[in-house]
């Protein structure tokens, strides 16, 4: 795409909470433990802190990245906050926590229902509940970054923007029009699971994603899809060591989680095609999808 052409799914009525992304960012390489990253949550804090014991998570020395999606769906949306408050827990923001701190402020993302996906936990509490929510979700950022030995993993939640991830870094996130398509791409975007897309993302060792909910994690060139179901009956978390890029899986989740639709991808899409971001000015044209 051209410069400043909007992405498929993209933009809101005008003016709807105009306001700058938090800056993307950056942890050292953890030398007392190890850095882990997991998949979208949704509300199931009781089967993740399961999946940790199985693991031995110490939240001594560990640390565990969520690739986004900490609410909706499931029973324990209210716990994110209390996640969110552990010096052990990061996140970024999944398209879920974007369209609940958007209700949360009054101010609704028009392109999806999110009572209809997940949201209706949020009407639930007071307007000061609803105002810590919104406030807290909306800082989280769009995109990380984390050292390990062999390089920088990036972080997004579900599909990065580019094919060099040095321009991440260049992105101007206090710029509110520059970045709407950097974000729906981030937070909405399935082309490259759903093109089978497996070319690698330069400049970076990995790029780990949730979003597209897998049977188990899948890799593209050197793209990592993370998100097996964690939260929903007869998925599980897997938990991406950062340091040696492997997956862990944790138990198999058996309560009566209520299951997102199934993923219907066009197998037919040819893999050899590259995506658009070719070059800064492209941001890669993302089909629209709420997962």
């Amino acid at each position: 795409m051209s410069d400043g052409q909007a992405m498929t799914i993209a933009h809101d009525s005008a003016g709807a909470a105009d306001r700058a992304a938090p800056a993307m960012p950056r942890f050292e390489q953890n030398t007392a433990g190890r850095d882990f990253a997991v998949g979208d949550i949704h509300g199931c804090f009781t089967e993740l802190q399961r999946g940790l014991d199985a693991i031995g998570f110490d939240a001594g020395a560990d640390r565990l990245i969520s690739v986004g999606d900490l609410v909706d769906r499931g029973p324990e949306p209210h716990h994110s906050l209390r996640w969110l408050d552990q010096p052990w827990f990061h996140a970024i923001c999944g398209n879920h926590d974007f369209m609940a701190w958007r209700n949360a402020i009054g101010q609704p993302y028009d392109k999806v229902d999110h009572l209809q996906h997940g949201g209706a936990w949020l009407l639930m509490l007071s307007d000061a509940e609803q105002h810590e929510f919104g406030a807290r979700l909306a800082a989280l950022p769009l995109a990380m970054e984390v050292e390990t030995g062999q390089g920088v993993v990036g972080l997004v939640h579900a599909d990065c923007p580019y094919d060099d991830w040095l321009e991440m870094g260049r992105v101007p996130w206090h710029n509110v029009e520059a970045i709407s398509a950097v974000r729906d791409c981030s937070l909405w975007s399935i082309d490259r699971y759903a093109r089978r897309y497996a070319g690698h993302i330069k400049n970076v060792r990995a790029v780990v994603h949730g979003h597209m909910t897998t049977r188990t994690a899948e890799i593209l060139g050197n793209v990592h899809f993370i998100d097996t179901g964690g939260w929903r009956s007869g998925g599980h978390f897997t938990f991406l060591d950062l340091q040696t890029l492997v997956g862990r899986p944790g138990p198999v989740n058996a309560e009566p989680v209520p299951s997102r639709r199934s993923n219907s991808i066009d197998q037919g899409l040819n893999a050899s095609t590259p995506p658009a971001a070719q070059r800064r000015s492209q941001i890669w044209p993302g089909r629209g999808d709420t997962r």
